[in-house]
C-alpha cells in the first residue's frame, strides 16, 4: 500500500465559473488556473500522483503547455487514474478538505463525492470531502481564495486487469 498527499490553492476571480470536485458551483467568481482551475480535482490528482512516486500535476500537465488551457479537470483526474491502472494500482480511498470562507459547499458535497468516485472508478464510499472556513483569517478567510488538501491510499492490484 501507498500514501499520498496533495494540496492545490487558486485565487477566486470575476469571470470565470467555479468548480469544485468536478462539479459546478454556484457563486459570482471562478478560481483563476491554466485549466478550469479545480483545486480538489488538482490536489486529488497530487495525492494519487504522490502515492505512484510519479511526480505532481504540473510535471504531468505543465501550465506552459497550451493543449491544457481551459481543460476540464476532470480530464487530468481521468489521466492519472489510467496511470494508475497501468502501474498496477488501485485507489483504495481518497479523503479532501476543502477551505473556503464562501460559498457553502454542504449542498454540494454528495456531488462532489459522486463525481470523483466516477473519474476514479471506485464507490462513492470510499471519497470523503469535507468543508472547512479559516474563520476570516489570510487570503482565503478574506475570501479571496480557495484550497484544497487530499490523502489518497493506494493498493497494488491483486488480479489483472482485463
Amino acid at each position: 500500500m501507498r500514501i499520498g498527499h496533495g494540496y492545490d490553492l487558486h485565487k477566486l476571480v470575476s469571470g470565470r465559473r467555479l468548480y469544485l470536485g468536478g462539479v459546478a458551483i454556484e457563486y459570482d467568481r471562478g478560481l483563476l488556473g491554466h485549466s478550469d482551475g479545480d483545486v480538489v480535482l488538482h490536489a486529488v490528482c497530487d495525492a494519487i500522483l504522490g502515492a505512484l512516486g510519479s511526480g505532481d500535476i504540473g510535471q504531468h500537465f505543465p501550465d506552459s503547455d497550451e493543449r491544457f488551457l481551459g481543460t476540464p479537470s476532470s480530464a487530468l483526474v481521468r489521466e492519472v487514474a489510467r496511470l494508475v491502472d497501468q502501474e498496477g494500482w488501485e485507489v483504495i480511498n481518497v479523503d479532501i478538505t476543502i477551505v473556503a470562507e464562501a460559498p457553502r459547499l454542504a449542498p454540494y458535497r454528495h456531488a462532489m463525492r459522486a463525481r470523483i468516485a466516477d473519474l476514479l472508478g471506485m464507490p462513492v464510499e470510499a471519497v470523503s470531502v469535507k468543508a472547512k472556513s479559516n474563520e476570516g483569517m489570510d487570503a482565503i478567510g478574506r475570501g479571496e481564495a480557495i484550497s484544497a488538501t487530499a490523502v489518497a491510499l493506494l493498493q497494488e492490484r491483486k488480479t489483472p486487469v482485463g
